[in-house]
């Protein structure tokens, strides 16, 4: 329970990271939203990876190894959010609330099982 709780701290920390930078970007710098959102994506990827080996997972492994599963766990995360909105948005026509709902309930399900038992695993 304490390492879900650490990676919810983590992920909230890194999608806070992720506005604070598009924001940035977009209103300060001027920078058109879709060409913010890829620094905004690859900061709070960095900030999510190191908070996650050093704290969440307290990881061992070497970051050759680890880091590009973790970025093949936050593109797998990025997918599915991507995936389900389009479901749930554009093919079902239902209000983008529900896609949030089930995105939120479903995503950092994956993410966490993926990054503990694929990325940090200690065996």
């Amino acid at each position: 329970m304490r390492t879900l709780i650490r990676f919810g701290i983590s992920g909230g920390l890194a999608t806070a990271t992720h506005v604070a930078v598009f924001v940035l970007l977009v209103e300060w710098l001027h920078i058109r939203p879709l060409y913010a959102s890829v620094p905004a994506f690859l900061t709070a990827v960095g900030v999510s990876y190191s908070m996650n080996y050093r704290w969440t997972f307290e990881a061992v492994g070497p970051h050759h190894e680890l880091l590009p599963r973790f970025m093949l766990v936050a593109l797998t995360g990025l997918g599915l959010n991507l995936l389900i909105t389009f479901l749930v948005v554009d093919v079902a026509h239902y209000w983008y609330g529900y896609a949030l709902m089930t995105i939120l309930a479903a995503v950092p399900l994956v993410t966490f099982s993926l990054s503990r038992f694929w990325v940090f695993n200690k065996a």
